[in-house]
């Protein structure tokens, strides 16, 4: 799947970059949030000593933010994007993406109301990798 940009996350991502030193695969919002999905290996850099480019970013922009490191194994790509969340198990067959969680208060965290984080996992997958679902256990 081809990701296109609209000029204002261009800008943000340009500011990311800037204020970071750290390259970046991609940037998109969630709800008040952005998601920043930085290349493996960058994640020390992106944060920043005692999480201070964290600190500054979110301030300059006025909105939360959120870091991920990007993995093109898509299990470890899905433990990053739930992080701290912990999992019993990730298994993938045939497109199909189960995530077996460590008790039901995790479970609750990872479904949401009406499946709503679920549902943006799943597109925040989709993203970068040909998967059809992902279920919660």
């Amino acid at each position: 799947m081809k990701i296109s940009f609209d000029s204002e996350t261009i800008k943000i991502m340009s500011l990311f970059q800037t204020l970071t030193k750290a390259n970046l695969k991609d940037c998109f919002a969630e709800n008040d949030s952005l998601v920043f999905v930085v290349l493996p290996g960058e994640m020390g850099r992106a944060i920043g000593k005692n999480a201070s480019n964290v600190r500054r970013i979110s301030e300059m922009l006025k909105r939360k933010i959120k870091i991920v490191e990007f993995n093109e194994n898509v299990i470890e790509f899905i433990k990053n994007l739930i992080h701290p969340l912990q999992l019993m198990n990730i298994e993938e067959s045939e497109g199909i993406i189960t995530l077996t969680a460590v008790d039901s208060k995790t479970r609750g965290m990872l479904i949401g109301r009406a499946a709503e984080n679920l549902r943006r996992l799943e597109s925040q997958v989709k993203r970068y990798f040909p998967i059809n679902e992902i279920k919660v256990t």
